[in-house]
């Protein structure tokens, strides 16, 4: 048994990956090549879902020293390079690497029976592959001591914006000729858009969803239900690029993320795996906008938040009208600003410029804190 088979197989036959056991928002991708170029090296194998869900695969045999933990860096290396892709990006390095011309991926997706609108496909693609929403699948043909490991570590480098999956593919040939494959999830982690965080009573906070409950950039039957989801997410991208526009940051440290689609971004503390960050919302619903103090479950950026609660004092009043409560199982550092409508200029806004005022205020005030908690637990 060699790689190169196992990448045959993945490649002939991606229904022999457990993707529903690890994450059923991938199932169904279609295979589009092998060895795939990036600057960071080739993916062993690429596939995209019919919804524009990129799969990256990376195949290795465990009896190799090189099948442990080095495997977590070479697939980690190929998401990030990824992240600084569009969908026209993608395109081209798949049309050169299979030799065909015009859109390669939509083609394949077709060709698979799939009946795919061209710019949703596109757009679904482009937004998941900036946000780093894929499904990374490490497949071995069989398990030695330490792989357990490997989702552990993952998990507190990458900062959770991917599901990981290690899967055991051990394949067996038959008297007659045939090979027979056996597929096994050995452990899984999961997207951060599950991760738990820490939301403020009366807040709502819907990581990209659409108010229907559908995720991304999900296709149905409706054209009708397609066009409201698509001017619900143009709008929110419009706020979020009015809002960065006009943001003005006293610290020239702090990271600014991009526009999202969602009803949400985040702007993150640096701590290890991402695990702290300001969420600044819009909710629609309510002709809201607010932000809070967030952080993975049982994380640095959590252990960090708990270690304010003696200057809870001192953050109040820096934050003036905010809520600061330390008496919970969680941290509750937030504030909300209700306006009559969202959609009116005006009272849009008097929104922003209370939300930029409001993030700028968060970050004079939170951010050193978190940072200097951080060195004090020795985990920055």
């Amino acid at each position: 048994m060699s790689e190169a088979t196992i990448q045959e197989f993945v490649h002939s036959y991606p229904s022999c990956l457990p993707i529903s056991e690890i994450d059923p928002m991938f199932v169904g991708p279609v295979a589009i090549c092998r060895e795939l170029a990036t600057p960071a090296g080739a993916i062993d194998n690429f596939l995209v879902t019919p919804s524009g869900l990129p799969v990256l695969v990376e195949c290795k045999l465990w009896r190799n020293p090189e099948g442990r933990r080095e495997v977590v860096g070479q697939i980690l290396d190929y998401s990030k390079e990824l992240t600084k892709w569009s969908a026209s990006d993608l395109q081209r390095e798949a049309s050169r690497r299979l030799g065909r011309k015009g859109n390669v991926l939509l083609d394949l997706v077709r060709e698979a029976g799939h009946d795919v609108d061209e710019i949703m496909f596109n757009d679904a693609l482009t937004f998941n592959l900036r946000r780093g929403r894929f499904l990374l699948l490490i497949v071995g043909d069989g398990i030695r001591e330490g792989v357990e490991a490997i989702a552990d570590y993952l998990q507190a480098h990458a900062g959770l914006h991917f599901t990981l999956g290690l899967v055991e593919m051990p394949i067996y040939a038959a008297p007659d000729g045939t090979k027979l494959v056996v597929p096994r999830v050995l452990t899984k982690t999961q997207t951060i858009a599950r991760t738990v965080i820490s939301v403020p009573d009366g807040m709502v906070v819907a990581d990209g969803e659409d108010e229907d409950g559908e995720e991304g950039f999900v296709p149905t039957d409706s054209p009708e239900r397609n066009e409201a989801r698509e001017r619900r997410r143009q709008m929110r991208f419009s706020f979020w690029t009015e809002f960065l526009e006009g943001l003005r940051l006293d610290d020239p440290e702090q990271m600014v993320p991009t526009p999202s689609l969602g009803g949400h971004i985040v702007f993150k503390f640096g701590a290890p795996g991402g695990s702290s960050w300001i969420t600044v919302y819009r909710d629609a619903r309510y002709n809201a906008v607010g932000l809070a103090l967030s952080s993975n479950v049982n994380s640095p950026g959590e252990r960090a938040s708990r270690l304010l609660s003696d200057q809870a004092h001192e953050i109040a009043e820096e934050l003036g009208g905010a809520t600061v409560d330390f008496s919970k199982d969680r941290p509750d550092v937030s504030q909300r600003y209700v306006v009559r409508d969202l959609e009116d200029p005006s009272e849009r806004g008097k929104a922003l410029n209370w939300l930029r005022e409001r993030t700028n205020a968060f970050v004079n005030c939170l951010r050193p804190r978190i940072r200097s908690a951080l060195k004090e637990l020795s985990i920055e």
